[in-house]
């Protein structure tokens, strides 16, 4: 049976991914040269920024994946 958190997690992380999702794909067409006039160097600052903080956040779910696993020092009892 689901728990509270894991339902909780399913809601929100869906709502928050399909919201992304939405956003790259309005940013996609920012890519309209009849509408829009950019640069290789602006789309390659465009997408450092956002590989950036997709990797940074991958971390943080990595980070509290492992935390419970992470092998230090603890009492027995």
């Amino acid at each position: 049976m689901d728990s509270f958190k894991r339902l909780r997690f399913e809601k929100v992380a869906s709502k928050r991914v399909q919201k992304i999702i939405d956003l790259l794909r309005l940013l996609g067409n920012c890519s309209n040269r009849n509408n829009y006039e950019y640069s290789e160097k602006d789309v390659e600052l465009m997408f450092r920024e956002i590989n950036k903080i997709l990797k940074e956040t991958k971390v943080l779910y990595d980070k509290n994946l492992n935390k419970s696993s992470s092998g230090g020092f603890k009492f027995i009892k």
